[in-house]
C-alpha cells in the first residue's frame, strides 16, 4: 500500500461517521439514478417495441415529396410564377405498377412486403356514427410485415380471408360501440357505398390511436366498397434488420419516385419526446450525484483544516506536492468507490422491487412495470459518481498542496 493511500484510509477511519454519511449520499444518488433511468428506459423500450412491431418498418405511399415542376414554371423559370391547387387528371389515386414494385422488393434479402389500401369509413351502431381509418389488407401477407395477429384478443386475422364481409376492430372501439365478436355493423364509405360487416376479430395494441380509430377489412372488399378496383395506395415493408430502414426507404424512393417513410420518420415526434425525457431524467438524477459530492468536499475540507500541521510536517520532511494531492484525491476515490458499490446494490434492489408493481393504467392486471437495467446505466452512474467524488476532493487537495509549511509551523509555535 502506497503512503498517500495509507494516510487517506487513516483519515477516513478517524472520521467514520462523516465517512459513512458521504458514502450513503453517493450510494443513494447512484441507486436513484439506476432505478429511475431504468424505469424510463423500460417504458421507452416497451412503447418503442409496441410502436415499431405493430407497424411496418417502411411505408411507401402514393405521394411524392416534391411535386413535379409545372410547364408554365419551366417555361419562365425566372418569372414570378406561382402555380397552386393542381388537380390530377386521374382522380383515382394509387401506386402505379404496385405489383412490380412489390415483386422487386420481395426479391431483396430480408425484406417482406404487403399491399394496402387505406381510406375513411363510417361505422354505424345504435344510431351513432364512428369515423374510422380503414385499412384493406391481404391477411396472409400482412402477418409478415406487422404483429397484428399477435395483438388479436378475440377471433382471428385469417377470418378476413374466409369471410368477405369480415372486419377486425380495436378493443377500445368495440367497447365504445358496444359490439362483440360476431356482431354486424353498418358501414358507409366516401364513395357512397353502404353495406354490413361482421366483426371477425378484436385486437389490442396498447396504442389508443390504433385501438380506437383503426379497423381492418379484406383488401378486395375495401377496393369494391370504395370503387377503386385493383388500387393500392400503400406498400408496407418489414425488414429483418431494422437498422436498414433509412437505406431501404431512400432506395425505394429514388427508384420509383413515391414517398417512402422509414419508421424513424413516421414516429419522429415521439422519438423527439423520448430525447427530451432522457435529458430531463439524466439531468435530474445526475444532479443528485453532484449534490453527494458536496458531502465529500465537506469531509475532506475538514480534514485539511484539522491536519494542517501534519501536512506541514510531511511537506517539511520532503513529501512532494503531488503526494499531498494524491492523499486527498485517494480519500475522494475511496468514498466514491464504496458509494458506487453500495449504490449498485441499492439500484438493483430498487429496480427489482419496482418490477413487481402493477403497471398503472394497464387493462391486464398481470402486467408489471418494465425496468431496463443495462451495463451502460450502471457504468454511467459509476462514472458520474467517481467524477464528482474526484472533483470534490481535488479542490481541498489543491489547497493543502499549496500550503507553506514554514508559516503553519511558525503559527503553531
Amino acid at each position: 500500500m502506497t503512503l498517500p493511500f495509507a494516510i487517506a484510509l487513516a483519515h477516513l477511519r478517524s472520521r467514520r461517521r462523516q465517512t459513512m454519511v458521504s458514502v450513503l449520499g453517493v450510494a443513494l444518488g447512484v441507486g436513484v439514478f439506476i432505478a429511475v433511468t431504468g424505469l424510463m428506459a423500460g417504458f421507452q423500450s416497451f412503447f418503442r417495441a409496441q410502436m415499431i412491431e405493430s407497424n411496418p418498418h417502411v411505408t411507401i405511399t402514393d405521394e411524392v415529396r416534391t411535386p413535379a415542376p409545372q410547364p408554365l414554371a419551366m417555361l419562365h423559370p425566372e418569372a414570378a410564377v406561382v402555380v397552386s391547387r393542381i388537380v390530377p387528371r386521374d382522380p383515382v389515386r394509387g401506386i402505379a405498377n404496385a405489383g412490380e414494385i412489390m415483386a422487386a422488393l420481395a426479391a431483396m434479402p430480408g425484406v417482406a412486403v404487403a399491399p394496402t389500401l387505406r381510406g375513411q369509413m363510417l361505422m354505424r351502431r345504435a344510431g351513432r356514427d364512428y369515423a374510422v381509418s380503414t385499412i384493406g389488407i391481404d391477411p396472409a401477407r400482412e402477418m409478415r410485415v406487422t404483429t397484428l395477429q399477435k395483438d388479436i384478443k378475440e377471433g382471428s386475422l385469417e377470418a378476413l380471408g374466409a369471410r368477405p364481409d369480415g372486419v377486425v376492430i380495436g378493443q377500445a372501439l368495440a367497447r365504445k360501440m358496444g359490439v362483440a365478436l360476431g356482431d354486424t355493423v353498418a358501414v358507409s364509405t366516401v364513395a357512397g357505398g353502404e353495406s354490413a360487416l361482421r366483426v371477425v376479430g378484436i385486437f389490442r395494441t396498447g396504442l389508443e390511436q390504433q385501438d380506437l380509430g383503426q379497423v381492418y377489412v379484406a383488401l378486395n372488399r375495401l377496393q369494391s366498397m370504395q370503387a377503386r378496383p385493383r388500387v393500392v395506395n400503400e406498400i408496407h415493408i418489414r425488414l429483418a434488420d431494422i437498422d436498414r430502414s433509412r437505406e431501404v426507404a431512400a432506395m425505394a424512393e429514388g427508384r420509383w419516385g413515391y414517398k417512402a417513410a422509414p419508421w424513424e420518420e413516421t414516429f419522429a415526434r415521439i422519438l423527439e419526446v423520448f430525447v427530451l425525457q432522457n435529458t430531463i431524467i439524466y439531468g435530474s438524477t445526475g444532479s443528485i450525484l453532484l449534490v453527494a459530492g458536496f458531502g465529500i468536499f465537506n469531509i475532506i475540507s475538514t480534514v485539511v483544516s484539522e491536519k494542517a500541521r501534519d501536512i506541514a510536517i510531511m511537506r517539511s520532511i520532503g513529501m512532494p506536492r503531488g503526494s499531498v494531492v494524491a492523499t486527498f484525491i485517494a480519500e475522494g476515490i475511496a468514498v466514491g468507490v464504496m458509494g458506487v458499490l453500495a449504490g449498485w446494490l441499492v439500484g438493483f434492489v430498487g429496480a427489482s422491487i419496482m418490477e413487481t408493481f402493477p403497471a398503472p393504467g394497464a387493462e391486464d392486471p398481470t402486467q408489471r412495470l418494465m425496468v431496463r437495467q443495462t451495463v451502460f446505466t450502471y457504468g454511467l452512474a459509476a462514472g458520474i459518481a467517481l467524477l464528482s467524488s474526484v472533483g470534490a476532493a481535488w479542490i481541498p487537495a489543491r489547497k493543502a498542496a499549496r500550503t507553506d509549511p514554514l508559516e503553519i509551523i511558525r503559527g503553531a509555535t
